[in-house]
Parts: structure tokens; sequence; C-alpha cells
């Protein structure tokens, strides 16, 4: 007989007990084993102890700021994390920044919409570029001027340097790469590689590209690779297209 599926683990970092208790009352009734800590210095040490699949993180922490915690948190785990925060205005703060996290969700949540994208969370792989492998052979390759992505592999060069891209930089650009040749918008990004669950969650799309075109040197007004089709979403810059925005 096989042994059963390891069970989930989860770790919620919040300093308010009445949402601590709820956000850990959701996910165990998701089968999750659950782990709390109301400060990041504690939250910290708990990511070192049970490398936990799942991270919520409140931004607004009484130790640490939530996106430092976030950015210890990435190099010391693979985990999926969930930054909460209670104001609009802080996930337009999160926007622009480079953390690692995986999703934002704002305060009050519904414990049905959070299970939703958490389930639909672990329907990606949980690759990232910490255990990313050398290419072998058979693996399908995708090529577009100067990228090299293997898609089995999970790696990423760009004219010859390994990139560090994150799950969902990773699938993002495989997505459009795989698709080269149509438009995306951003709800069709949304479900194919965040899942069910996101809805209009544009800011999602907008900051994981962000961030992508960051790591491919280009910005918006100058791609190399990645275009913005306005009011639409984006596609990929054809070859031998000129480098326009």
């Amino acid at each position: 007989m096989p042994n059963p599926s390891p069970q989930r683990t989860a770790l919620v970092v919040e300093d308010d007990q009445d949402i601590r208790d709820l956000l850990s009352a959701t996910l165990r009734m998701n089968g999750f084993l659950t782990f709390e800590a109301p400060n990041g210095h504690e939250g910290l040490a708990l990511v070192r102890a049970h490398q936990p699949d799942l991270i919520t993180l409140d931004l607004n922490l009484p130790d640490l700021d939530g996106v430092e915690v976030c950015r210890q948190a990435r190099a010391l785990s693979d985990a999926y994390i969930v930054m909460v925060t209670a104001r609009q205005e802080e996930i337009d703060r999160l926007i622009g920044l480079e953390i690692g996290a995986d999703d934002f969700i704002g305060k009050p949540f519904s414990p049905r919409e959070f299970s939703a994208r958490v389930s639909a969370m672990f329907r990606r792989p949980r690759t990232g570029p910490q255990q990313a492998v050398p290419p072998s052979d058979g693996n399908a390759v995708l090529r577009h001027d100067g990228l090299l992505v293997d898609v089995e592999g999970r790696v990423v060069t760009l004219d010859g340097v390994e990139l560090a891209l994150t799950r969902i930089e990773f699938d993002l650009l495989e997505t459009l790469l795989t698709g080269a040749q149509r438009v995306w918008t951003r709800e069709s990004l949304l479900s194919r590689v965040w899942g069910d669950g996101w809805g209009q969650d544009h800011h999602l799309v907008e900051v994981h590209i962000r961030n992508l075109r960051k790591k491919l040197g280009e910005d918006a007004s100058t791609p190399r690779f990645i275009r913005t089709v306005r009011g639409v979403g984006y596609r990929m810059i054809p070859l031998g297209a000129a480098p326009t925005g």
C-alpha cells in the first residue's frame, strides 16, 4: 500500500490574533498543518525550523517590516508567499517592489476566496530558482532573440547568462513564448498562470510583468521582448521587429 502524501504545512505571520486565528482555521480546513507567529523574527525562525509550503505574511508587523521579512523568507524557502495588508495603498506600494511574493490579499478578506486562491497556487509547480537544474537532453527549449527557456528544467538564459526567475515570472514568460503570436489579456494571463479565483486582479499581472521585464533588462518604454498592447494586455515582440513600446 503506498504511503499517503505528506501533509502540507503553512505558516501564518500576523500580529492580530483574530486574523491569525481566521487564517489558520481556514488553512486547517483545507488540510494544512499550521504554525503561527505574531511577529517577523519568530516567523523567520519558524521558516528555518519547518520549511513550510505556504507563508501568509502581514505587511505591518510590530518588529520587522513585512517586505523585509518576505525578502528574508524568500532567501530561506521556496514556499508560496501571500502578503496580507489592510489598506489598498499598501498594495500599491508593493506593486513596484521585487520582493518574491506570489500574491497580495487585502483585509477584510473572504475565507472562501482565500481558499480558492491558495488551491490555485498549489496547482502550479513549486520548483523555484533555487532548485533549477541544467537543461537535460530531450527537454523542450523555447528560443526568442537570445532567450532560451528550458521548460522541463525551468531554466532561463539570456545571451548565455542564467536568470533567477520566480515561479510566476517563469510561468508568465513560458506562457507568452508558447503563444508568441497572440495578445494575452490580463484576464487570460490570470487564468493561465494563477488559475481560478483571481477575478479582475490585474495588479498581480502588472507587478510580475514589471519584475520580469527588469530581469530581462528592459522597461515598458523600450522593450526588447514584451510589448504592452494598451488597453488589452501583453505580447512578445515579433522577431526582427523594432524594439518600440
